[in-house]
């Protein structure tokens, strides 16, 4: 494979704090800081001094992600007519367990090292699953089977949890290591091209779609520009929350002597774009837009 960093995580631990980062030996309770160069995320520490409550500020950011996503959930309720009612609902959440997850990967709670591998598996599994139904939400909006009955509802279900399963197992195997397949993936560069795959690539590839599919939705068929503020500013958001994740997460984190690092502005971010996500899918199912002839607006 020569010096290709494809599949390789080992600068991205050492330099952020991801959810990943919890499969491999550095970030292990016995050695916590394994990854050579970066800076450790200590946040604040407990009543037992053995013990840190790693990041403070994005558990509660994920607590607030949590309350304001079942405020939306309710709010989308409340929607009868909206096209892709029940969908919107699915994203939220499964959004709502990753930030659930989130907590307890990303936020550092303390736990057993096999506890917290037990989230991360469950926590990558629902980052690739719910983006796979943001993409699907896309597709609903063009009405090629009638959105929220049992077909859409399960046809969407049921892709996502083959992505969930194949995702988690992989991601338990690895940091388990049941069958030793992904042994190697434990030394060196902490190389795991399936994790890398599933993880880091396809998650992009869906809000890619995403968003492409969104926008031809919102010029092409319904004939309007507004809604393109909201999903625009939705994708600047996502997109400055993984800057700071991966950028400049590293100096935020030196600067603060290790109490908090980009992972706390990236939960932020990225729940402002998820509920800018979801206004601009209240905006573009109101009642004036004009809708094609074949679509239905029930759900």
């Amino acid at each position: 494979m020569g010096s290709t960093q494809f599949g390789n995580f080992h600068d991205f631990c050492r330099d952020s704090t991801l959810p990943v980062c919890n499969l491999f030996p550095g970030f292990s309770d016995a050695d916590p800081s394994g990854f050579a160069g970066g800076c450790e995320l200590t946040g604040i520490q407990l009543k037992d001094h053995d013990k840190h409550l790693g990041n403070l500020g994005s558990i509660l950011l994920c607590g607030l992600a949590i309350l304001i996503s079942a405020f939306l959930l309710w709010r989308s309720e409340r929607k009868q007519a909206a096209v892709g009612r029940r969908e919107i609902q699915l994203f939220l959440l499964g959004y709502i367990i990753i930030e659930i997850c989130e907590i307890f990967t990303v936020g550092k709670f303390p736990l057993s090292r096999t506890v917290r591998i037990a989230f991360t598996g469950i926590h990558l599994g629902m980052i690739v699953a719910t983006l796979w139904i943001l993409m699907l939400n896309a597709v609903v909006g063009f009405q090629l089977l009638d959105d929220g009955t049992p077909l859409s509802l399960g046809l969407i279900l049921g892709s996502a949890f083959v992505l969930f399963i194949g995702t988690g197992y992989i991601a338990l195997d690895t940091g388990y290591s049941w069958t030793g397949h992904f042994d190697s993936s434990l030394h060196g560069h902490n190389r795991n091209i399936a994790l890398y795959v599933l993880y880091q690539l396809a998650p992009l590839v869906f809000l890619f779609v995403f968003f492409v599919l969104e926008a031809f939705l919102v010029v092409r068929v319904l004939g309007e520009r507004k809604p393109l503020i909201y999903l625009s500013l939705a994708a600047l958001l996502f997109a400055i929350g993984q800057i700071f994740n991966y950028v400049i997460s590293v100096h935020i984190c030196h600067g603060t002597h290790g109490k908090i690092d980009g992972a706390f502005f990236e939960t932020f971010f990225t729940l402002l774009s998820v509920v800018t996500v979801w206004i601009f899918w209240s905006s573009i199912t109101e009642d004036d837009w004009p809708m094609p002839t074949t679509a239905t607006t029930y759900s």
